[in-house]
């Protein structure tokens, strides 16, 4: 087999999941190669609809290019990897580093120097406490947990740039270090340079720190918008 000249990696994302490739295309450096395959999700994301992601996964990271090598596996769903927690690097079988949104949501927290946080996602409120209890069991205060009440992660994806900034300013809170926006259904990060501006502070979001994640714990040097991007841990 020839040498391959590509650092490739691969993606597991939902099947209803409408935003999180077209993010990926942005951060993604040329250098690399993001394969991509999807799970069965079943809406609305409720918790008990979010833990049957969990033994899906294997069978969808054994159809990621079998055989060749990858430098990472990404997961993609914020809520479903709270709710999952450390259970997803056995579920997926071992074959590479496992990324999740949330995981790498307390990486980036970590890198950023950041202990207290606003959160602001597209969910149902109870959707909402399964990832900010999550933050919190991890040692990371959330201030300000807020909701915009759907339930479906097709809509979340159809939201408009207006009402995710509106939302978002009304989310933050005086004492947070940063805002976290959750769901990578959600099209966000376009956005985050401006609402950085508009906040002061450090803005999140699930599809930037999923990648930036990725890209940091194989060295890989990438571009991409916020304060996240200018940090590295090695």
């Amino acid at each position: 087999m020839r040498r391959d000249s590509l650092t490739r990696f691969g993606l597991v994302t939902l099947a209803t999941d409408l935003t999180i490739e077209g993010d990926a295309a942005v951060l993604m450096p040329r250098d690399t190669q993001l394969h991509v395959t999807r799970i069965a999700f079943d809406n609305p994301t409720t918790e008990e609809n979010l833990r049957l992601t969990g033994p899906r996964l294997r069978a969808a990271v054994d159809l990621l290019v079998p055989g060749i090598t990858l430098a990472g596996i990404g997961f993609g769903c914020t809520s479903a990897s709270a709710v999952l927690g450390d259970q997803i690097e056995g579920l997926a079988g071992g074959r590479a580093p496992v990324t999740t949104p949330a995981g790498a949501a307390l990486r980036g927290f970590a890198a950023l120097g950041l202990d207290r946080v606003a959160l602001m996602t597209p969910y149902l409120a109870a959707t909402t406490d399964l990832v900010g209890d999550h933050f919190q069991a991890h040692g990371v205060q959330v201030l300000r947990r807020s909701s915009m009440g759907h339930a479906d992660d097709r809509d979340m994806a159809m939201l408009r740039d207006a009402e995710i900034i509106e939302m978002a300013e009304e989310s933050d809170h005086p004492d947070a270090q940063a805002l976290f926006m959750s769901c990578t259904a959600l099209p966000a990060l376009g956005l985050i340079d401006d609402l950085e501006a508009r906040l002061g502070k450090p803005v999140l979001t699930s599809n930037q720190v999923l990648f930036w994640a990725m890209l940091d714990i194989a060295a890989i040097p990438a571009a991409g918008p916020g304060a996240l991007f200018r940090a590295r841990t090695w």
